[in-house]
């Protein structure tokens, strides 16, 4: 394939420091106090300030979304042998801390109307693994799963549950923020999430003495002596002052951020809505979404790949829906429960260019270049 590299590229989405330059004045801080380290100011009111953004009582700031998940699943208690039922359709990210706890997972299909864990592929997961200790269930690309429907089920067999929302910082459930509604919530300042710290992640929940724990286990589990002493297996998890300052500042824009994802959505939809192969990913009236990635599906003789390769060739980023974990070729060997729906969407999904930089001259290059396979 011959990629037009002349042409500007357009990512998927990419990293958007702010206009005002609020990050660097928090890194600056860092600087000015010579606070070059693990811990320190800026990473105890970047726990602060997120977990008053999203309304829950405390968080722990840590190297990445994936150890959030590892923490969430330990300070749940899973341990060797349990069974953790997770969402298919998701990434990598959300099973492997499953592996790391030595425990087992289940995954769980999604259903059409959310495209997240759907409640009766869960509820027959239980029938057969009553003794299930968690779930993990995914808030994918930004829209919210059925989260009552799932907690009352959960709530039924006494599971613990963790809210993935690695992917949707400021989608609102019924007026909740997602990751505050299940025991452990868990978000992801990843490179291409809504808000950046280049790499990092934060667990937050209600249980204050479950999050202090956390941070100790982060922390190498280094007991209160005056001597290096350790008592519990721990881990090298804390956020750095720099990473956790660069996140003060993109916290200030996570609104302003939500608002032009959803333009951006709202623009793929007025455009693109005519082609009748065409269906944009769902909208339910208690989800209000932040849009992290505009998805659609094709119900055609146009593919995805025809899309992807046709936006590739004018320097234009888009991918994949994710590959379910049930058919990734390290976790097919465990448990499935549904009825094919993450697969479908995988093998017709599109997640469309979504980055907060582009401009309407932009999204018209991907409209026009989408539209023109239909010609």
């Amino acid at each position: 394939m011959t990629i037009k590299t002349d042409k500007k590229r357009i990512y998927l989405s990419s990293p958007h420091m702010s206009d005002e330059g609020y990050e660097q004045k928090f890194v600056q801080q860092a600087f000015d106090t010579n606070w070059i380290a693990p811990l320190g100011e800026n990473v105890n009111q970047f726990e602060k300030e997120l977990a008053e953004k999203v309304g829950a009582k405390d968080a722990a700031a840590l190297t990445s979304g994936t150890a959030a998940i590892h923490m969430a699943l330990k300070a749940a208690g899973v341990g060797e042998g349990d069974i953790v039922f997770c969402s298919s359709l998701t990434f990598a990210a959300s099973a492997n801390p499953i592996i790391y706890q030595n425990a087992t997972p289940v995954f769980i299909d999604s259903d059409y109307e959310t495209w997240n864990m759907c409640p009766e592929a869960l509820e027959q997961a239980f029938e057969k693994y009553p003794e299930a200790k968690a779930v993990i269930v995914v808030h994918l690309y930004g829209l919210s799963a059925d989260i009552d429907r799932i907690m009352e089920i959960c709530k039924k067999y006494d599971a613990v549950v963790i809210e993935d929302a690695a992917e949707s910082l400021g989608t609102y459930y019924k007026g909740k923020h997602t990751g505050t509604i299940g025991d452990y919530g868990v978000f992801s300042f990843n490179g291409n999430k809504i808000i950046t710290t280049s790499g990092g992640g934060m667990l937050v929940s209600d249980h204050v003495e479950r999050i202090e724990k956390v941070r100790f286990w982060a922390t190498q589990s280094r007991d209160s002596a005056r001597h290096y002493q350790h008592s519990e297996l721990g881990y090298n998890y804390r956020m750095s002052n720099i990473v956790a300052g660069i996140g003060r500042g993109q916290l200030k824009v996570l609104d302003e951020r939500v608002e032009k994802k959803r333009y951006i959505y709202e623009f793929y939809k007025r455009e693109l809505s005519s082609i009748d192969d065409i269906q944009f990913m769902p909208e339910n009236e208690w989800d209000e979404p932040n849009y992290w990635l505009s998805c659609i599906t094709l119900n055609g003789n146009i593919r995805p790949i025809d899309v992807i390769d046709a936006l590739e060739k004018e320097n234009i980023e888009s991918r994949p829906i994710w590959k379910p974990m049930h058919l990734q070729p390290f976790f097919e060997k465990y448990d499935f429960f549904g009825d094919g729906v993450s697969e479908r969407l995988f093998e017709s999904g599109v997640c469309l260019p979504s980055d907060t930089k582009m401009t309407d001259e932009d999204l018209e290059r991907v409209v026009k270049i989408i539209k023109g396979l239909w010609r």
